[in-house]
């Protein structure tokens, strides 16, 4: 089948979305053919005028199989930013699958990920696509945050990767809405996840597991509190995926807090947005305070940043390393990661794997060089041997 397109973008006109077409309109290399597609004809075409280069316009709704079968038949990669993946996402997770075509998203909801591996996995298989969701914040960092370090660790022996995350940024409506939508499902979320790891099972000879659950300090941090998202699901397939983790993996995610106070306020905050959100008349009402396609300034971007540093130890060795951006996580950074991440499944030389993949496993080094290239710098800031 020729296809017209290496690359296109779904979900333009959308806040997340009209950053990642400026990305890649000042990125693409020359020759890279590409498209926006979405449903509203005058918004994308908006959205064209204003890039630095002009790429096509298609015209396809999220909801509509035929529509989004057709988007995926004349690319080599689609893009999405159509969200909350949970209710607008599948349609076109599917014809990917079922079309041979390679998949990026910037989901962070856990129920959506599970169900697209149980319903698309073994489609995506036999045909060739690799479909790696959770491109952005959620969860680049983390996933090849902990590749990197294991990469500086030694092999063949039990590892174990910690990562700790500073950042400062804003929330878009979308990054709003699908939170509360994740909350608001933690049950069929729960239900799905059970249903994947027994359909997965788990590597044989080796163990994945996580580390403690509970706040605490560490040295770089006055206090630490467990991050409850995607990542960690991630961070251990990519483990489970590949032997270079070790016989045995354990991981851990943590936000650094300046204080014990300020750790408590998180979880109660995250206790009370979690209550909040199993009450319609609630929910409804946040949702309403954060209406479609609204997001942070280009200052309040401009003012952003993240730090998300790993120490690893095994073997007797210990390393420290930091994935680094000086751009809003969410949302600037989040549009390189998920420019670059779709660039490398459309142009870069990549393991044969197909199906449901992690960023680690479907692109790994590839992406690494696209990111450090791009702003998004991986390096080691230390390295020492344990006492035995």
């Amino acid at each position: 089948m020729v296809r017209p397109y290496d690359l296109v973008l779904f979900g333009a006109t959308g806040f997340t979305g009209g950053l990642t077409a400026e990305y890649l309109a000042g990125h693409a290399p020359p020759g890279l053919r590409w498209a926006l597609a979405g449903r509203n004809a005058a918004k994308l075409a908006a959205v064209r005028d204003r890039l630095e280069s002009a790429p096509d316009v298609l015209h396809a709704d999220a909801t509509d199989a035929r529509s989004v079968r057709e988007v995926a038949e004349s690319t080599r990669v689609v893009a999405s930013t159509v969200g909350p993946y949970v209710k607008f996402g599948e349609p076109l997770v599917a014809a990917c699958a079922e079309s041979g075509t390679h998949y990026t998203d910037l989901t962070g909801e856990p129920r959506f990920v599970d169900e697209m591996y149980l319903r698309h996995h073994d489609t995506a298989v036999g045909s060739g696509a690799k479909l790696v969701h959770a491109c952005g914040f959620d969860s680049i960092p983390a996933d090849l945050g902990a590749y990197f370090t294991v990469q500086h660790l030694p092999e063949g022996v039990p590892l174990q990767v910690e990562s700790f995350y500073r950042v400062a940024g804003q929330a878009s409506a979308g990054t709003v809405h699908s939170l509360i939508g994740a909350v608001a499902d933690a049950l069929p979320a729960r239900r799905a996840h059970r249903e994947r790891r027994r359909r997965e099972g788990t590597p044989d000879g080796r163990r994945i597991g996580f580390t403690g659950p509970l706040p605490r300090t560490h040295p770089l941090g006055p206090w630490t509190v467990p991050l409850p998202t995607l990542d960690p699901q991630i961070v251990a397939r990519s483990a489970a995926a590949l032997d270079r983790y070790g016989p045995e993996f354990r991981y851990g995610q943590y936000a650094v807090m300046p204080s014990p106070a300020a750790a408590a306020a998180a979880v109660v905050g995250a206790g009370a947005v979690a209550a909040a959100a199993q009450i319609r008349p609630v929910r409804n009402g946040i949702l309403r305070r954060f209406p479609s396609g609204s997001g942070p300034t280009p200052e309040q971007r401009e003012a952003g940043w993240m730090s998300v540093r790993c120490t690893g130890v095994g073997g007797g060795q210990g390393v420290l390393t930091e994935v680094y951006s000086d751009r809003d996580p969410g949302y600037a950074s989040t549009a390189i990661m998920l420019g670059e991440a779709t660039l490398s499944l459309a142009l870069d030389d990549l393991p044969p794997a197909a199906g449901q993949l992690t960023t680690a496993v479907a692109m790994g080094d590839a992406l690494i060089a696209r990111l450090d290239a791009a702003g998004i710098t991986f390096r080691v800031l230390g390295r020492r041997t344990l006492p035995s």
